[in-house]
């Protein structure tokens, strides 16, 4: 059980990622955490160049601590997807988060859903294989292996809660103005 508790775990953890990754009206610096730089011929991620900050909720701030890195930070977000239009005085990066429209708001939530039912087969995909493992071990008896398969599907049971819950908390984070 410890091994499945692990394997689940780690498609939570990879869920609460893709979750920090959508981008609502708040400022988050984890949607600069996939966007690299050219440091010295290094493509180098933003956080690892620079102290992001959020000084308001609609505002992200990247302080490189390199100030000749400043215009590759600018160019590398302004080449990502995120939409979103930096502005530098020289030595910052601002970041202005505009809220989402109704519509955009929408479109975030089905990705959110998307996401999460891309957890939700993670899982089933996890209490595949180990029911699988249960089945060919052959010093379990029929009703052991039914025992053990039972426990899997209890344990993938309140993880698929817990995706939920997830879900629902992010869409209310999402839909809220």
């Amino acid at each position: 059980m410890a091994d499945i508790t692990s394997h689940m775990d780690k498609s939570l953890e990879a869920l609460k990622h893709n979750f920090s990754k959508v981008r609502t009206g708040r400022a988050n610096a984890n949607v600069l955490s996939d966007i690299t730089v050219d440091y010295y011929g290094v493509a180098t991620p933003i956080t690892q160049v620079a102290a992001v900050k959020v000084p308001e909720a609609h505002m992200l701030m990247v302080e490189p601590w390199d100030k000749a890195l400043l215009n590759a930070i600018v160019k590398a977000i302004s080449a990502s997807d995120l939409g979103i239009t930096p502005s530098s005085d020289g030595t910052v990066v601002r970041l202005p988060f505009p809220a989402p429209t109704e519509e955009r708001r929408r479109e975030l939530v089905r990705e959110c859903r998307d996401l999460a039912e891309q957890a939700r087969v993670s899982i089933r995909n996890i209490r595949r294989d180990f029911n699988n493992k249960i089945e060919r071990d052959e010093e379990l008896s029929e009703d052991d292996v039914r025992r053990e398969q039972a426990k899997v599907q209890k344990h993938t049971d309140a993880y698929i809660k817990k995706i939920d819950e997830m879900l629902k908390a992010k869409e209310a984070e999402v839909m809220e103005i």
